[in-house]
């Protein structure tokens, strides 16, 4: 009775204590083996946790080499980096949405962005217009000295200068402010295409017919 007690303390032993887990998997041999812990033999290939009923709890997969790893953090962070483009992307529109609910509203933000560069182009255009009488004196003045400019006044040529410098910079804001028109058009453009997609998605979306008069994409900033 005592030998038997003996024989059989290890076979109890490597039972799984209640309620662990073992795990188990096939190696490169074709062997099935068990443990109650991960097994290196079959690190490079899944292996199964079973509950101590033997339902599968999880699937443990292979141990990856460095290389492998950092493979698939790169994959597991580009597919994250794509579901927040995802995101970025759906809140963008229901934005654009909000702002603009139907062409009417877009059509009206287009001619008030454009308004206002049209407000800096009249302020520009009457600084030329009153540098160009200014220049129409200097140039009487300098009359008396046309076979001659260097003896005019040091005073007459400084003016003369600086009125043509005055011009030049009233001029780059004109030519400035058609630049960003240009960018406001096809800012605007730009979002019609990707509003009329979701226009289309929101039944009774009020469509153009009640769009105040837009300003055309061409148009001219000066006058």
């Amino acid at each position: 009775g005592a030998l038997l007690a003996l024989t059989a303390v290890p076979a109890v032993a490597q039972q799984p204590a209640a309620g662990s887990s073992i795990y188990t998997c096939v190696d490169a041999q074709g062997r099935r083996l068990t443990s109650d812990r991960p097994m290196m033999a079959c690190s490079d290939r899944e292996q199964r946790e079973l509950s101590s009923s033997g339902i599968t709890k999880r699937v443990v997969g292979p141990t990856l080499t460095p290389k492998e790893r950092e493979a698939e953090e790169a994959r597991k962070r580009e597919i994250e980096l794509d579901r927040q483009r995802g995101r970025d992307a759906i809140r963008r529109d229901e934005a654009l949405l909000n702002r603009y609910p139907n062409q009417a509203a877009h059509d009206a933000g287009r001619k008030k962005a454009l308004e206002q560069t049209q407000v800096v182009v009249d302020v520009a255009q009457s600084r030329i217009d009153d540098l160009k009488q200014e220049r129409k004196g200097l140039d009487e003045e300098m009359e008396f000295y046309k076979k001659d400019p260097s003896k005019a006044p040091a005073k007459v040529r400084r003016n003369v200068e600086a009125n043509a410098e005055a011009m030049g910079v009233q001029q780059r804001v004109i030519g400035g402010q058609q630049a960003e028109r240009d960018r406001i058009n096809a800012q605007f453009d730009e979002q019609l295409v990707r509003l009329k997609v979701l226009w289309r998605g929101q039944p009774g979306a009020a469509g153009p017919a009640s769009a105040p008069a837009a300003v055309k994409p061409g148009a001219q900033a000066t006058r």
